[in-house]
């Protein structure tokens, strides 16, 4: 326990984020974390010579303080205390920044329910707040709930997929849950006919990042489970977090800078849009 002193929920109206944010009350009351819920409004660019700066500003704000009433109402009928904050500007910004002034070690958000087209793309404000935050994100699709219990982590040997396994083993170990552990294989389908012999390495190079994960987990009394699969890498995911009814997906984030980090990358990007459970993005 004690993973996450302080946990930022990030709040829009939308029945999505409110589910997300009854599921941060679960994870908060285990623990024993501080919540704060922001709620981001677009910053006013008309001419403020024009009108009123008080009423304008005040009807600016209007649609986020209706939000966190709400929220505050759904707090308190379930017993949960929050600190609410309603900000101005780019959300994804806003969100992030609200997260460094209040310490937050995770931010929580919702996913919309996606159709074929947008799983592809999870939506601007969630890809940004992965691509530039320190913190970890976690991602709560509606109609799911957070759980402990069965974790699947994704390695592929890399310091950000390290990252990802000891946030894995770490909340396995706190709740008594058991880890399942994938590596995949993604080539294209010309190398089994005209490299197989690197196919083979590859194979071996993923039994072994699952190997050493399974050593540190059972050496701390979690019961681990090794998988290594082939083909699409984000496809592989998905298959088995619904075979092994994964209660969470554990994945890493590649640190990136300036523009490239909004590209966020494509296999995070589409477990996000695609995963049957909540997906925590674990930062190096």
């Amino acid at each position: 326990m004690g993973r996450y002193k302080k946990l930022l929920v990030a709040i829009d109206g939308s029945e999505s984020s409110i589910h997300a944010l009854r599921q941060s009350f679960k994870l908060a009351a285990n623990e024993k974390s501080w919540i704060t819920v922001v709620c981001v409004v677009p910053s006013y660019e008309g001419d403020l010579d024009l009108v009123g700066v008080g009423n304008i500003m005040e009807s600016v704000r209007k649609p986020c303080e209706d939000v966190l009433a709400g929220v505050k109402s759904v707090a308190e009928s379930e017993g949960a205390l929050i600190k609410t904050v309603c900000e101005e500007g780019e959300a994804y910004q806003r969100i992030i920044d609200c997260a460094e002034t209040e310490n937050c070690e995770v931010i929580v958000m919702g996913r919309q329910g996606f159709g074929r087209l947008e799983r592809a793309l999870v939506g601007s404000v969630t890809a940004r707040v992965i691509g530039y935050s320190r913190q970890d994100v976690l991602v709560v699709p509606r109609n799911t709930d957070l759980g402990w219990q069965r974790v699947l982590v994704a390695t592929d040997g890399s310091k950000f997929s390290r990252a990802a396994t000891e946030r894995a083993i770490d909340f396995a170990e706190a709740y008594g849950g058991e880890l399942r552990v994938l590596s995949v294989v993604d080539v294209p389908p010309e190398f089994y006919g005209e490299a197989p012999e690197v196919v083979d390495n590859l194979t071996k190079k993923a039994r072994g990042y699952t190997e050493d994960v399974k050593k540190r987990a059972e050496e701390r009394g979690i019961k681990t489970e090794n998988f290594v699969r082939e083909g699409e890498t984000y496809r592989a995911i998905i298959d088995l977090a619904r075979e092994q009814m994964a209660d969470t997906i554990v994945l890493g984030s590649h640190g990136r800078t300036g523009l490239r980090r909004l590209l966020m990358g494509s296999v995070t990007e589409k477990v996000i849009g695609h995963a049957p459970c909540p997906i925590l993005v674990g930062k190096a």
